[in-house]
């Protein structure tokens, strides 16, 4: 079998960015996915859109310029997907520019590949981790299944980006589940999208649709936890995304639960389908097109890691020393426990950093985790979770493992000033708010 400095699991948005920028910084690399394609939550969970990527920086005034806080690999994803998705529809097809929030994920399947084949990433699909052989903080080998193959691989360096910290938990470094006290994790999702929608007549009836479905739920027509619906657009004008089902108090990580999980999902689509298509101006002649092939999991597993990002460190737009990508999205928690969801909103020209201690499992010598397992509270990581930041984070874990094979190093102890001056070489934005420098064409 050949031998790898860097191995990347799981190949969601962190995943193809760490692969990415690890090959492209001469590692020979490979990156595992346990299915068909390239995307992660995004297409096994049918995860959309992107959230907010970007603020004005300085102080506030009237016209100042927006900077994008996740670019880097992030920002070379949405520039080629709007570019894609002209060259595949036409100037005139729905969200073709940027910022870009909505996105046809087919595209992002085919783009995605595109780029670490560009980049001279090695991708095993089909392959799904099972366990590693670790000691003393060193992983040695990792086995995984793919198809009826049991594959050991080796490698200098690997990035754990399953999102459930799965290769750190084999590996015996200490993680957390969920919340401090109770371990409850927010809540689960299984999206699902209904087509042959009059898109219109939803529009002009969407606050209409909120006051039906709280009636819905008083009659008990409802048994979904959920206070409202999240309904998202999407790149066909007669599609809808609903991001609405609500599973509580399940382990996301207990195979049992997350099975039970799944069919009490269903059977929410099952009754907020016939709702919007009872009730739901626009929804009459609708039907449903699709449900994600796993149920959405927003939290999980956390590393313990060499630094633990708080609600705090948020709070005070933290800049480190030592960080490795800026975030400024909402405090975004779904209530653990049933019905209610609390924002808390960054005001407008402020952001925080992450450092990136919280990427090193404590004790680690080769592994390093990215995407939303990283080493956070609870309150922290309903900021960070999404797309556009866990790219950020994958892009910078990739770099570090190039930095520490470069240097012969740990990855606790890879020089942090190596790893930010090459993350600002390819494009991404780490720096302290009053070292940046507005774009020339954005000045």
């Amino acid at each position: 079998m050949e031998q790898y400095q860097v191995i990347v699991i799981g190949g969601g948005p962190a995943g193809v960015a760490a692969a990415i920028s690890a090959a492209r910084l001469g590692q020979k690399t490979l990156l595992i996915e346990a299915g068909n394609a390239l995307g992660g939550a995004i297409n096994h969970m049918l995860v959309m859109p992107f959230m907010d990527y970007f603020t004005p920086i300085g102080p506030e005034q009237p016209g100042k310029p927006r900077v994008m806080l996740a670019r880097g690999i992030f920002g070379e994803i949405v520039r080629r997907l709007a570019a894609l998705t002209r060259e595949l529809e036409g100037d005139g097809a729905r969200f073709n520019t940027e910022p870009l929030y909505f996105f046809n994920d087919e595209y992002l399947k085919i783009l995605l590949a595109r780029m670490t084949r560009e980049a001279g990433v090695d991708v095993l699909y089909h392959a799904k981790f099972l366990d590693c052989d670790a000691a003393d903080g060193r992983i040695h080998s990792i086995r995984v299944s793919a198809g009826t193959e049991l594959l050991t691989l080796t490698a200098d360096q690997y990035i754990d980006c399953t999102g459930n910290a799965d290769v750190a938990y084999t590996a015996g470094f200490p993680t957390r589940l969920g919340r401090e006290g109770d371990h409850l994790c927010q809540p689960m999702t299984l999206c699902f999208r209904i087509g042959d929608v009059d898109l219109e007549t939803f529009n002009q009836n969407r606050g209409l649709m909120q006051k039906l479905y709280r009636e819905a739920k008083a009659r008990g027509e409802i048994t979904n936890p959920r206070e409202d619906v999240l309904v998202f657009d999407t790149t066909s004008p007669s599609v809808l995304h609903f991001n609405t089902t609500r599973i509580v108090k399940r382990n996301p990580v207990d195979p049992f639960d997350l099975s039970k999980a799944e069919e009490e999902a269903r059977e929410q689509v099952f009754e907020m389908f016939r709702f919007l298509h009872k009730y739901v101006p626009g929804c009459e002649k609708s039907v449903l097109l699709s449900t994600a092939t796993h149920i959405g999991i927003r939290e999980s597993r956390m590393i313990e890691g060499e630094y633990t990002l708080t609600a705090d460190d948020l709070l005070a737009c933290r800049k480190f020393d030592d960080g490795i990508a800026a975030c400024n999205y909402d405090i975004d928690i779904h209530n653990p426990e049933g019905s209610g969801t609390t924002h808390y909103y960054f005001k407008p020209y402020t952001y925080y950093t992450i450092p990136y201690r919280c990427l090193v499992p404590k004790g680690s010598a080769n592994l390093l985790v990215a995407g939303r397992c990283i080493s956070s509270t609870h309150e922290a990581q309903a900021s960070y979770r999404v797309i556009p930041y866990v790219a950020t984070l994958g892009e910078a874990a990739g770099v570090a493992a190039a930095v520490a094979n470069k240097n012969g190093t740990t990855v606790k102890d890879a020089p942090v000033d190596e790893i930010q001056s090459t993350l600002r070489a390819e494009g991404a934005f780490i720096e302290k708010e009053l070292d940046v420098e507005i774009p020339e064409e954005n000045a």
